[in-house]
């Protein structure tokens, strides 16, 4: 009965948020199934009722995080963009704040360089970037818009994202901090994606 009430305590959400921090703040060979469980204060047996090993643990993060950020992508299709933005701007501020909101999230996801789990991440990715180009796509279809037949540019539009959040996820800004930046990044993508066709 004792077991099972640790375990019922120990949930896996508190383990995946213990473990998201170590693997950032540690790495990911830096940490092991025992010391997540010493800094939940539990024995690392209570975590090896809910993940098998220390990798699945780690791709639960992954695939949790992904589907985060994805559903909240998949909201920009239900709400009007605010003003002076087109749906594709506002689908990259929601991509930008949500790198910033969420930096451990974003680092696992996109700037883990193990070898040992960058496999973990490269198929998520993948499915990450599919779902961006479709949602832009669809966008750009419904404003008839000459870049939909375009096929490099939701490339670079997913890069200049991320190279604006990996420069300033280092200074732990807020969203609203660089809101005015952000915009005008978005904004520049955008009219640069356009040129592309011009």
């Amino acid at each position: 009965m004792a077991r099972r009430a640790v375990e019922q305590e120990l949930s896996r959400e508190r383990i995946m948020d213990a473990a998201r921090h170590l693997f950032i703040t540690k790495g990911y060979r830096g940490i092991s199934m025992r010391s997540i469980g010493q800094h939940l204060g539990y024995s690392h047996g209570s975590l090896y009722y809910h993940f098998k090993e220390k990798a699945e643990l780690f791709y639960a993060i992954v695939v949790q995080d992904f589907n985060l950020l994805s559903q909240l992508c998949h909201q920009v299709t239900k709400q009007a963009p605010s003003e002076g933005l087109t749906k594709v701007e506002q689908l990259m501020l929601e991509f930008i704040k949500f790198g910033l909101e969420h930096p451990y999230q974003y680092e696992i996801m996109f700037m883990l360089r193990d070898e040992e789990i960058l496999s973990y991440c490269r198929n998520e990715q993948a499915k990450c970037f599919d779902m961006f180009e479709c949602l832009v796509r669809q966008f750009l279809q419904e404003e008839c818009h000459p870049l939909e037949h375009t096929p490099s540019f939701p490339l670079s539009m997913f890069l200049g994202m991320h190279g604006f959040i990996s420069f300033y996820i280092q200074d732990r800004l807020t969203f609203e901090e660089i809101l005015p930046a952000a915009v005008a990044h978005v904004k520049m993508l955008s009219q640069s994606s356009y040129r592309m066709t011009s």
